[in-house]
């Protein structure tokens, strides 16, 4: 028998909470097969079998364990059953019903359902199957028909309540936004960009970039690079408060705000200030990937000088986001919309977004908070200025 403990997971985390079990108890598990997901205050990680055998779990979901407590015991010596097919014979068995099963799923509900739907003109996501195997019947459409504007499946006049218990993750993010609400003098400054040139230039060459370099050209690298640059003009607002000392940061590890399936995670690009558009948007893409996954290390995860968020994927117009403590500022994007500015005395429409920047007013002054959210503007308005950091005619012209 061979005991499977929690295993280090990095300096300073002592304990874990057990998040979801990928196998049964008594189920034959393979060697290096995945048999469940652990939770620590700052990332997802896998517990693998050691070896081929009959699993016998030890704790339940939820449960909070310590670095090396006994999570489960594999019985190597155990008999494989017959159904236990190995690995690779069972990939081979699955690969050929996987058409047939897809086209079988595309039929979801009944002939005379399938008729009103098509008839009603009826969203079919919107109904609720009783059928079995998932199967919508005419009484579904016929219900989903008589109460238009109510979630499926959701009972009337419903007053239940449910509890879950709070995950390692979620904790140690309530927090965290406690503390910097409670620990930094914060502020938040706003102002608004002019979106069309970014715009023009992501609809001129797009298509080319991605031929290239394989990879979308999106907002996010023209706002790293503006932030890289500003952050070296302000440099205050790239450092961080350590007992009685100021900390600067002759480089810019920037976090990006990502949504994960358990909550925010903030994973860095190391050195963007060093980075070319296309290399911050292959990071972007890897780090965006990990984090819906649950894929990200620690070391993906931990520093960070400064944050970008971008709450306008969601719709948001405007906010005031909370710093990403030790740091001591973080910008947040928001919806681009067009609104109606006046440019020379006349009234035009142009895509414009607001910028907020969250900053710890004891390190950074407001003058220097108000100027490094102005340089942003102007980088993202005139993004020629993205290749040198200043204006090439006053480059040229040495002014």
């Amino acid at each position: 028998m061979i005991d499977i403990k929690v295993p280090t997971v990095g300096e300073s985390i002592n304990e874990v909470s057990l998040a979801k079990w990928l196998k049964q108890d008594g189920q034959w598990v393979e060697r290096d097969e995945v048999l469940a997901e652990i939770e620590s205050e700052k990332a997802t990680f896998e517990i693998n079998a050691e070896q081929a055998g009959i699993l016998k779990i030890k704790v339940q979901e939820g449960d909070t364990l310590a670095i090396g407590d006994v999570v489960c015991s594999i019985d190597e010596k155990a008999k494989r059953p017959e159904s236990a097919a190995p690995i690779e014979k069972k990939e081979k068995a699955a690969a050929a019903p996987k058409v047939e099963a897809a086209s079988k799923a595309d039929v979801k509900a009944t002939p005379v359902a399938a008729a009103i739907i098509a008839d009603k003109k009826v969203d079919a996501k919107g109904i609720a199957p009783s059928g079995s195997g998932g199967k919508i019947l005419k009484q579904d459409v016929l219900e989903a028909l008589s109460n238009p504007g109510r979630k499926p499946g959701v009972e009337l006049f419903s007053r239940s309540e449910r509890k879950e218990k709070m995950t390692q993750l979620r904790k140690t993010v309530s927090k965290r936004l406690v503390e910097a609400k409670n620990t930094t003098a914060m502020l938040t400054t706003f102002n608004e960009v002019d979106m069309s040139f970014v715009m023009d230039i992501r609809a001129q060459h797009k298509d080319k970039f991605k031929e290239k370099h394989g990879v979308n050209l999106g907002f996010m690298s023209f706002f790293t690079k503006a932030a890289a640059y500003a952050l070296q003009e302000f440099p205050a607002v790239n450092a961080y408060i350590s007992n009685d000392e100021l900390i600067y940061h002759d480089y810019c590890d920037i976090s990006i705000a990502v949504s994960a399936p358990k909550g925010l995670v903030v994973p860095v690009i190391r050195n963007a200030e060093s980075l070319s558009m296309a290399d911050i948007e292959k990071k972007v893409i890897e780090l965006a990937t990990k984090a819906r996954e649950n894929k990200l290390t620690l070391e993906e995860m931990q520093g960070g000088t400064f944050t970008i968020t971008n709450g306008g994927v969601f719709g948001s117009l405007l906010s005031t986001p909370i710093i990403n403590i030790p740091q001591s500022a973080i910008v947040g994007m928001h919806k681009i919309e067009e609104r109606p500015i006046v440019i020379k005395g006349q009234i035009v429409a142009r895509p414009m977004m607001y910028l907020a920047l969250s900053y710890d007013h004891r390190i950074i002054d407001g003058k220097e908070s108000v100027g490094f959210l102005v340089r942003i503007k102007e980088l993202l308005e005139n993004p020629q200025q993205l290749l040198f950091g200043k204006d090439p005619v006053k480059s040229l012209l040495e002014l």
